[in-house]
């Protein structure tokens, strides 16, 4: 299966070093957390909570890893079509914005977590999260 479409360079302030993905499920949410420097990204589990348990969970990330921005996966059918997953993480994003002050870049996250499935990723949610902050981090000028 191919990879996600053909991203164009993200504007991204320059003081913006440190980034945490989340890959949103209804159920689950992935992390990674990556730097503009290396532009590589590294899984760091994922979550199983949905409502103010999620944002509480995601709270304490953000203690811990301190980053300049978050970056969320958005899905979208293969033809680039919204469907009801891409509203939910769009709200997904406004709320982290909203919440926790912090800048919030979309990603288009097509076929990361069947990407991550292929590479036998053994939390594929983490796995994808991590796909999903390296294609930003590729994509930054």
């Amino acid at each position: 299966m191919s990879g996600p479409a053909a991203l164009e360079p993200v504007a991204v302030a320059a003081h913006l070093q440190t980034f945490l993905a989340l890959d949103f499920g209804l159920k689950r949410t992935g992390f990674a957390v990556g730097n503009r420097l290396l532009r590589t990204a590294q899984p760091q589990g994922t979550i199983a909570a949905e409502g103010d348990a999620r944002f509480a969970k995601i709270a304490d990330r953000l203690k811990e890893w301190q980053p300049d921005a978050l970056v969320v996966g958005v899905p979208f059918h293969p033809d680039g079509a919204a469907h009801e997953n891409t509203a939910r993480a769009k709200k997904f994003a406004r709320q982290l914005r909203g919440r926790f002050n912090l800048t919030v870049f979309e990603v288009d996250e097509r076929y990361t977590t069947t990407e991550a499935l292929e590479m036998g990723a053994k939390d594929a949610d983490a796995a994808a999260a991590c796909i999903i902050l390296e294609q930003f981090l590729r994509n930054i000028p």
